[in-house]
C-alpha cells in the first residue's frame, strides 16, 4: 500500500517553498506520495438575522480531506500548525509541525532537521502525544448558532475598545462572577503557553488534564487564572445589559461575532490532536529551548542529568543521542 503524506505550507515565508519542495523530493524517491494542501479563500457566513458573522482567516478548502494519510507535515510558525491541526483532527491523522516561525512551541522540529525528519518519516521512528481539545458552542436567542473546536483556546474578548465587556461566567451550571472586562481565554494545557500565557495564566505541562480559565484586564477583585477539571463544563455570558458585543476566537482562526445574550458552552472534547514526537525529551527542556531561560548554575542530580550544554539545542540531531525509555513507534 502506497504511503501518503499531507503537506500545510505557510503562504507567505519566503523559505518555506524550497523548504517544502526538497521535503516533498526526498519523501518521494523513498515511494512516499505527498499532497501539498492550497490556500483556502477567506469565508464569511452571516447568522441570526445578520447580528452574528463567522470568519475563517486561511481556511481548510473544503475538498481537502487527510483520510489515509500517514501524517500531516506542516512547515510554519504555530498559527500554520493550528491550520494543519484542522486538516489532521477530523482524519484522525498525526501532525509533525517544522518551525519556520519565532517560538514554534507546537513544532517538534526546526528548519535544519529536514534531513533528519525525512529519515524518522521513512522508517517510521516516531510516537505520537494526545493533546486535549475543546469542543465550543455559541447559543442565542435558545438555540446553537456556531458548534467549533480548539486545541489551544477559546477566547471571548470585546469588540469594541472603548468600553468593557460585561460577561457571567458560570462552571458546572452555577454562577462564578460577573466581571466587567477585555476578555476571557478558556484554554486547553497545550494553550497555557499561548494566549493564557499572555493573560497571566499558569503553564500548564501538556499530560496534565485539565481546562484553564483566564480573565483578560477584569475590573474586578476576585479575577485569577484557574485551573480547572478536565470534565468542567465552563459557559460564558455576555450579558444583556453589555454596553459593547463580543467576539469569540478559536485558535486565533476561527470567530463568531456575540451579540448581547449570547451565551459560550465549552467542554473537553471527545477528539484529540496527535501531535507528532522525535523525542523523549521533557516538556521542561521544550521550556528552557522555546522561552531562553537562564539555566546558568545548575548542576543536575549527583553522577546524572543532562548536561547544560545541551538544554537550549533542542532539535533532532541532538536529541538523538538523549532518546531513552520504551521506543513506540509511528502508526503504519
Amino acid at each position: 500500500m502506497t504511503r501518503r503524506i499531507m503537506l500545510v505550507t505557510h503562504p507567505t515565508r519566503p523559505d518555506a517553498p524550497d523548504l517544502a519542495g526538497t521535503f516533498a523530493e526526498r519523501l518521494e524517491a523513498h515511494g512516499i506520495e505527498v499532497e501539498l494542501v492550497p490556500e483556502g479563500e477567506p469565508t464569511h457566513e452571516v447568522l441570526s438575522a445578520g447580528r452574528v458573522v463567522t470568519h475563517n482567516k486561511s481556511p481548510v478548502p473544503p475538498h481537502v480531506d487527510a483520510t489515509g494519510c500517514e501524517l500531516v507535515v506542516v512547515f510554519g510558525g504555530d498559527g500554520t500548525i493550528l491550520r494543519g491541526a484542522e486538516i489532521a483532527r477530523p482524519a484522525g491523522a498525526p501532525l509533525l509541525g517544522v518551525n519556520l516561525g519565532r517560538v514554534g512551541f507546537l513544532a517538534e522540529a526546526e528548519r535544519d532537521d529536514v534531513d533528519a525528519v525525512v529519515g524518522r518519516i521513512v522508517t517510521r521512528d516516531y510516537h505520537l502525544e494526545r493533546r486535549m481539545t475543546l469542543e465550543v458552542d455559541v447559543v442565542h436567542e435558545g438555540r446553537v448558532i456556531s458548534s467549533n473546536w480548539a486545541l489551544n483556546e477559546a477566547s471571548v474578548e470585546k469588540s469594541a475598545r472603548e468600553r468593557m465587556l460585561e460577561v457571567a461566567v458560570e462552571v458546572d451550571g452555577r454562577p462564578l462572577s460577573t466581571w466587567g472586562c477585555d476578555g476571557v481565554v478558556v484554554s486547553t494545557p497545550t494553550g497555557s503557553t499561548a494566549y493564557a500565557f499572555s493573560g497571566g495564566g499558569p503553564v500548564v505541562w501538556p499530560d496534565v488534564e485539565a481546562i484553564l480559565l483566564v480573565p483578560i484586564s477584569a475590573h474586578a477583585l476576585f479575577a485569577r487564572p484557574l485551573v480547572l477539571g478536565p470534565d468542567t463544563r465552563l459557559a460564558v455570558e455576555v450579558v444583556p445589559h453589555s454596553y459593547v458585543d463580543g467576539v469569540m476566537w478559536c485558535d486565533g482562526r476561527r470567530t463568531v461575532e456575540l451579540p448581547a445574550g449570547a451565551r459560550i458552552e465549552v467542554r473537553r472534547s471527545e477528539t484529540p490532536v496527535l501531535l507528532v514526537r522525535l523525542t523523549e525529551a521533557p516538556f521542561t527542556d521544550r521550556l528552557v529551548a522555546k522561552f531562553g531561560l537562564p539555566v546558568t548554575g545548575w548542576r543536575g542530580p549527583v553522577g546524572g542529568g543532562r548536561a547544560l550544554a545541551d538544554l537550549g539545542t533542542d532539535t533532532v540531531a541532538h536529541r538523538d543521542s538523549d532518546r531513552s525509555g520504551e521506543h513506540v513507534e509511528g502508526r503504519a
